[in-house]
């Protein structure tokens, strides 16, 4: 499928936390903090609303363009149960009547949103706005500083348009594979099954838990898996691809990545300054390398993550 990234755009909060403004909250040294999760600062929204992070981000892709027929919030992190986040950035816009909805696979919902995208404007759209903003850090539990001392708040966007006769982005390859032997390794308890209303539960059960071992264990595994099957399915190998963008998850899964056979230069990593921004965090990445001029027209790219569930994702552009 072909279409045409007409504008981007990016969105971190000014307020920063560093290694060392945290480690008298969590009883850890900065240096423990970097080596254990890679992160020396993250940026962080004292607002607490999500809405605000995807607005910022959606009105640099918008520009002066007309508005889009459809917006798209790809995003993990909700401002509230109902209704979904997609109204309230659409509200902040000032758009009204077109449609809006949330696509939800936890980290890897920008790169379903993507290929949703990519569908529609070969269908029944001309220009979709599609954005990824988490608010993370409001559900951090300190009590884990592992799986706490990762997350950062940010958000990003992309104006999706049409194919013209040129300036074409085009996907060579998209898969997703979801192995439920995962689905407790990563939680936000909160909902039908949890609800706040229910007598025996406790506060943190609505604030972020992960078994990182656990999650990387399995996710390394199923990873090397899943690349060889993408390998023999397209005919590519790493040395094909010009630069990976990968979901920001941890400093040691980003370390990972090289004994998949990708040079170290070709690693987007943006995790020491931005933290883990669950699904925005691989469209930050995209902008900020894009920005940086390290993406030139025809390079091939490889959007690659990992998600609760357990999900891995793989998305391959020709930009």
């Amino acid at each position: 499928m072909k279409f045409r990234v007409a504008a981007t755009g990016f969105y971190a909060p000014p307020d920063v936390e560093t290694a060392e403004d945290l480690s008298p909250r969590v009883g850890r040294s900065p240096h423990w903090i970097r080596s254990r999760t890679g992160v020396g600062r993250r940026h962080v929204a004292a607002h607490r609303d999500v809405a605000l992070l995807g607005a910022a981000a959606a009105r640099q892709a918008l520009g002066d363009g007309p508005p889009p027929d459809l917006l798209i919030n790809a995003s993990a992190t909700p401002r509230q149960v109902i209704p979904d986040n997609a109204p309230f950035i659409q509200k902040e816009l000032a758009l009204d009547g077109m449609p809006s909805y949330t696509v939800h696979a936890s980290c890897l919902s920008f790169l379903v949103g993507l290929n949703l995208a990519a569908t529609l404007v070969n269908a029944q759209a001309q220009r979709i706005l599609l954005v990824s903003a988490e608010l993370a850090t409001a559900s951090r539990n300190f009590e884990e500083p592992e799986s706490s001392l990762l997350l950062g708040d940010g958000a990003a966007a992309m104006m999706i348009e049409s194919p013209t006769a040129e300036n074409n982005t085009e996907i060579l390859y998209q898969a997703m594979e979801t192995w439920p032997v995962g689905t407790d390794f990563t939680t936000i308890l909160t909902g039908s099954r949890r609800h706040p209303n229910l007598p025996d539960v406790q506060p943190e059960e609505h604030l972020f838990h992960m078994e990182g071992p656990k999650v990387y264990r399995v996710a390394r595994q199923k990873v090397e898996q899943f690349l060889d099957r993408t390998w023999k399915e397209t005919g590519l190998s790493p040395d094909d691809i010009d630069l990976v963008i990968p979901h920001q998850a941890s400093g040691p899964a980003l370390a990972v990545l090289p004994r998949y056979g990708f040079a170290e230069e070709k690693v987007i990593n943006i995790i020491g300054e931005y933290g883990n921004c669950v699904a925005a965090s691989i469209p930050m990445a995209l902008y900020l390398a894009l920005n940086e001029g390290r993406i030139k027209k025809g390079d091939t790219l490889l959007l690659l993550g990992t998600g609760a569930g357990l999900s891995v994702a793989a998305t391959i552009l020709r930009w």
